[in-house]
């Protein structure tokens, strides 16, 4: 039960976290991308027998790809919409 309640506790921290000059799109990809990367991460880490340690470098390792593919879309759209 232990391996769920970081989970819970990373995706909480994700989701509520903010930055003023982060876009939507870098915000809502590095938070989906670390769900993903920790559902990813505990089940590859649980053939090991390491689920929780699987599940945080998957959610550390999505969350900033996640937020790198965000924000890229945030340029883009700044680029071609000016804003």
């Amino acid at each position: 039960m232990k391996p769920f309640k970081v989970i819970a506790a990373i995706a909480t921290a994700l989701t509520l976290s903010n930055c003023a000059d982060m876009g939507p799109n870098t915000q809502r990809g590095a938070v989906t991308g670390g769900l993903i990367g920790a559902a990813a991460g505990g089940v590859i880490g649980h053939q090991s027998g390491r689920a929780l340690e699987g599940a945080a470098i998957g959610a550390a390792a999505g969350g900033v790809a996640g937020g790198a593919y965000g924000n890229s879309r945030d340029q883009e759209n700044r680029r071609r919409y000016g804003y």
